[in-house]
């Protein structure tokens, strides 16, 4: 049981969270039907089948099976709430637009849904409970130190439900001697060694793992656990040739001219409501800010090419440092209203809709910035979008930090992108707007 990986937790909690929703089911039919139960399973199965497979992705959505959020605080428990009541709500829609399922939503959706949120809330807390328990954490040990390990330390003490103890960092010195190495980790029942010390530098220290082999440990680097564990890539822990090992080849022709077709389909799908939209925002903006209604700016695509994007103004000189941005303009940068003309940018391919935010020429290009954040331009390799891998996971800031905060997520993004991944980024995206999140 110790090796839980993360996807096996996932999974558990999803099936865990479909067994509750089929027995809050069962449990209904049970106190409606009584021994007859079973006549009426086939016909209520189908159309709660659809309420359930929506309900779990409202659950999705809402972060229900992201590991980092399974505490059972005041947060957690807040947004189980909000997921049953929303996927009540949507229930009910659903069957009065639907009335041949031949359901009343007053009866078995009501009790049904009132036995799953207990069966949901109980579920939930025990599983939280389960995932962090001392009997599943794995016993890291890690190989010397650097500002990474210092932040993977942390992370890890703050997420125990992600199945992780540190019992010991020892530093390169701490690692010279084979027989210490080996009984560091019989003594401190290590199942998890991770390596911050590069190969090239310490030759004995490889060969000394490849005597542990016996231990049946897992072993790996500081890069890819941090990944792993973090969403994010280190910077200052890779050099030249990770990008050649991972972004060289990575062509993924098929990828990127299906994801192409999709943001051309989109675009066009969301571009008349856009245009049918514009005359209202834009009497809205003439009102509270008396200023232009579209705001244009030079943004660096993929490959450094320049192109221009266009925006709804959200302030009244927005070429001004000391422009006012009245309460218009925040409601239009909440809701990501602001940002819809530039579905233009998509449908022209200068944009996708998922991909790292497009960035001044000013800044992109600038040698400060060149010079503290190594490795920086590798962004530009792949189409800028509107929404991100970044965005969703680091708050908005302009400091050097932030900028390399926000590569690194990049840089996860860039050698991660998929389907899936493209889903879960556009998801995250419309909780953040439904949850009044800014940029």
């Amino acid at each position: 049981m110790r090796f839980l990986t993360r996807r096996i937790k996932e999974l558990l909690c999803l099936i865990g969270d479909i067994a509750m929703l089929y027995l809050a089911l069962f449990f209904t039919l049970l106190i409606r039907y009584g021994c007859e139960w079973f006549n009426q399973w086939d016909f209520h199965f189908l159309p709660f089948s659809l309420i359930f497979l929506f309900s779990l992705a409202v659950f999705y959505t809402l972060g229900l099976y992201d590991l980092s959020l399974a505490r059972n605080n005041l947060y957690f428990f807040a947004t189980l709430g909000k997921a049953v009541v929303i996927s009540a709500i949507s229930a009910i829609l659903l069957f009065y637009f639907i009335p041949d399922f031949g359901i009343a939503p007053k009866t078995n959706l009501f009790i049904s849904f009132s036995i799953f949120a207990a069966l949901f809330f109980l579920w939930r807390q025990f599983f939280n409970l389960f995932i962090k328990s001392p009997g599943l954490l794995n016993n890291v040990l890690i190989l010397g130190q650097n500002e990474e390990t210092k932040e993977l330390v942390q992370y890890i003490k703050d997420n125990p439900q992600l199945g992780y103890r540190i019992k010991k960092i020892l530093s390169p010195e701490d690692v010279k001697i084979l027989y210490d190495l080996i009984e560091t980790i019989i003594q401190e029942k290590i199942q998890v060694v991770i390596n911050s010390i590069d190969p090239q530098e310490d030759k004995n220290l490889i060969r000394n793992l490849y005597q542990c082999l016996p231990l049946k440990i897992m072993a790996t680097d500081l890069p890819t656990f941090y990944e792993k564990i973090t969403g994010k890539i280190p910077v200052s822990s890779i050099g030249e040739m990770w990008f050649l090992q991972n972004l060289m080849n990575d062509h993924r022709t098929v990828f990127e001219g299906i994801k192409r077709v999709s943001d051309i389909f989109f675009s066009l799908l969301i571009g008349l409501p856009t245009l049918l939209l514009t005359p209202f925002v834009s009497l809205l903006i003439k009102i509270s800010l008396h200023g232009p209604i579209f705001c244009r700016q030079k943004k660096v695509g993929q490959d450094n090419r320049i192109f221009e994007t266009i925006k709804f103004c959200t302030s009244g000189r927005p070429h001004e440092k000391n422009s006012q941005t009245s309460r218009i303009g925040r409601w239009l940068r909440e809701t990501r209203l602001d940002e819809l003309p530039q579905v233009w940018n998509v449908l022209k391919g200068d944009m996708s809709f998922v991909g790292p935010r497009p960035e001044k020429p000013e800044f992109a290009f600038s040698e400060d910035l060149i010079s503290q954040v190594p490795f920086y331009q590798v962004r530009h390799s792949v189409k800028p979008g509107l929404t991100g891998w970044a965005q969703m996971k680091h708050p908005f800031g302009t400091s050097a930090k932030d900028t390399l905060q926000k590569l690194q997520y990049d840089l996860f993004y860039i050698k991660n992108r998929s389907f899936v991944l493209d889903l879960a980024i556009i998801l995250k995206t419309i909780k953040t707007i439904f949850s009044g999140g800014g940029k």
